[in-house]
């Protein structure tokens, strides 16, 4: 599969689908060591992975995240974490949803003050409203999960839908808390209009 590369920081790197759902994935490299998070294989992932350390695990955030993670843990040698609870040093784990059909953490890197979320927090076209630079799951504008994402004081957000934010990032979390409910019209109709546009000729 055919991926782009962004993200591109000096903790690691992400790459997305360029598709409706804007499949974004990332690898966070420390002390040498590379974790893999939600990943989609695509056209070179996984020598990228290798050239950038020692595979350490992969990491499943979302239960419905399988994408190619257990295929890629498998070929990398590595465990395969899903919906990780204990910290798994550097990195530590909160809970943003647990219930049968969705349970999801959100992983906090205090050292580098990274929050990698799978589908909380995104910044594909169909999660954001037109002033949106970040934006809540829309099945989760409602009730958003404010005691786990205001827990922590973010410099960058990567997200598993959409390019992930590296300015204002912590800012952003909180408009995106505060404008959840009010602007879910907003966010359909940006919905609507990435669907057209994403659809096949």
């Amino acid at each position: 599969m055919r991926v782009r590369y962004c993200d591109e920081f000096d903790g690691g790197f992400g790459w997305i689908v360029d598709e409706f759902m804007e499949r974004c994935s990332h690898a966070l490299v420390a002390d040498a060591k590379v974790w893999v998070i939600d990943p989609v294989a695509g056209d070179g992932v996984e020598e990228r992975i290798r050239a950038a350390g020692e595979p350490a695990a992969v990491l499943q955030l979302l239960n419905r995240h399988n994408r190619d993670s257990a295929e890629l843990a498998e070929r990398l040698g590595v465990p395969h974490h899903v919906i990780p609870r204990e910290a798994i040093p550097p990195f530590e784990f909160l809970t943003i949803v647990m219930n049968p059909g969705w349970k999801e953490v959100a992983l906090w890197w205090p050292e580098q003050r990274v929050l990698a979320c799978a589908d909380a927090l995104g910044t594909a076209r169909y999660y954001r409203a037109g002033k949106d630079r970040l934006a809540l799951n829309p099945l989760l504008r409602l009730f958003p999960p404010r005691r786990a994402l205001t827990a922590m004081t973010p410099a960058r957000v990567l997200c598993g839908h959409g390019e992930g934010l590296h300015e204002d990032a912590e800012a952003a979390v909180r408009e995106a808390l505060r404008t959840a409910r009010r602007r879910i019209p907003a966010q359909f109709a940006s919905a609507v209009r990435a669907w057209r546009a994403t659809r096949p000729a």
